[in-house]
């Protein structure tokens, strides 16, 4: 049996920048009524940059929301309609300052199911060439190359907190370890 809601209506309640809040009026599975708070999000792009000697870009970022400097791999917001494939190869080119020759698609994840629409494409990206880093005028961030088991050590340890960062080192670690990726 699958589950499902029907929307009756809806109404928004916050329009800024990065998303849309909406307060929607559902009718539940057993003919009830209820409501559901939605944030509205046009997605993200990450990708991990692995270079020829095995170590992973990731980038150190100061994120105002948790009050701290966090690790994270490269990645950015998704404009409506725009490609998840071009926008994690033009953030690997701002933060990274590098354009890869072979992709490999990682899929994509839904970070927060419970009340919002964000879905976060991921790619691997190897075959690394140095092309000019070019941050957005707001941006600051320092990237770092680091040894992929350390990257992996650093997720299970905790020093390593952000979802999208988590799940690609971990896909990518399970992905080797089947042989379905070359170390």
């Amino acid at each position: 049996m699958s589950h499902s809601e029907t929307q009756l209506d809806s109404r928004t309640l916050f329009e800024g920048r990065v998303f849309t809040v909406t307060l929607d009026r559902v009718r539940l599975e057993n003919g009830a009524e209820s409501t559901r708070e939605v944030v509205h999000h046009h997605g993200g792009a990450c990708i991990a940059a692995l270079t020829d000697s095995d170590e992973i870009y990731l980038v150190r970022q100061y994120r105002y929301a948790l009050g701290q400097e966090l690790w994270e791999l490269p990645a950015g917001k998704l404009e409506k309609g725009e490609d998840p494939f071009e926008a994690a190869k033009r953030e690997l080119a701002e933060e990274c300052g590098l354009v890869a020759q072979h992709y490999t698609d990682l899929g994509e994840f839904y970070p927060t199911v419970g009340y919002c629409t964000e879905i976060i494409y991921t790619w691997l990206a190897r075959g690394l060439t140095p092309c000019p880093m070019h941050l957005d005028e707001d941006e600051f961030l320092t990237p770092e190359k680091v040894p992929f088991d350390q990257a992996v050590a650093m997720v299970l340890d905790g020093r390593i907190k952000d979802g999208k960062t988590v799940a690609a080192i971990l896909k990518i670690d399970a992905l080797r370890r089947q042989g379905k990726l070359p170390r």
